[in-house]
């Protein structure tokens, strides 16, 4: 077993956020789990910190996308918030000295990120799983799940499991009615209220 504390990439100075990232992935962890994803999730110790199965961590952060925004939107020419026909899901190299750059199939082979194209189908296979079980269950909270970043590893046995976490840092959250962000986006567009919104969320999945 591993302890997993977790932080931020790009640092926010508002207090009490990672506890709320803790509790956030450690209820969504317990959803999937009950929905029959297997995950690195054990228990949560305490506010900041998460036991979790020690895992061969897979280099590739797999992008589930039901709406344009962000780099899909500049990049492709998509108008902001176009609902996308279908699920897009996308491959990005875990290297952040090359900057995370996109993946084909291919490239994830020559790599040797993965051994077999088969690992990669079921990436793939595991993430539409996982957005089929988010998307209405956040609907139900009075939010679009927008897009959010998966992470998988490998356990002792070999088998793909879901890794790191499942918070507002790593997924996009829109209220549905008002269209307001409540997610990280918050804090790369300098709107504020992070730690609030963040705590809107929690709230939302307890029941509050």
């Amino acid at each position: 077993m591993t302890l997993l504390r977790l932080t931020v990439k790009k640092k926010s100075s508002e207090a009490g956020k990672g506890a709320l990232n803790n509790k956030i992935s450690t209820e969504l962890f317990k959803l999937l789990e009950a929905n029959g994803i297997p995950t690195h999730f054990v228990k949560m110790l305490d506010d900041n910190h998460m036991l979790h199965t020690k895992v061969d961590v897979i280099l590739i952060e797999v992008i589930v996308r039901n709406i344009a925004t962000g780099s899909l939107s500049r990049n492709l020419g998509i108008e902001d918030g176009t609902v996308l026909p279908f699920t897009l899901v996308e491959f990005d190299y875990k290297n952040d000295a090359l900057g995370d750059p996109k993946l084909n199939d291919q490239h994830c082979l020559i790599l040797e990120l993965v051994e077999y194209q088969d690992e990669l189908d079921k990436l793939r296979r595991m993430a539409r799983q996982i957005n089929d079980i988010l998307k209405p269950y956040f609907a139900q909270k009075g939010l679009n799940l927008v897009d959010f970043k998966l992470e998988f590893g490998k356990d002792n046995n070999g088998n793909i499991i879901l890794i790191d976490e499942i918070s507002p840092d790593n997924c996009r959250f829109w209220d549905i009615e008002s269209g307001e962000k409540m997610d990280k986006d918050r804090f790369r567009q300098g709107l504020g209220g992070l730690t609030v919104a963040y705590e809107q969320v929690l709230n939302r999945i307890l029941g509050k």
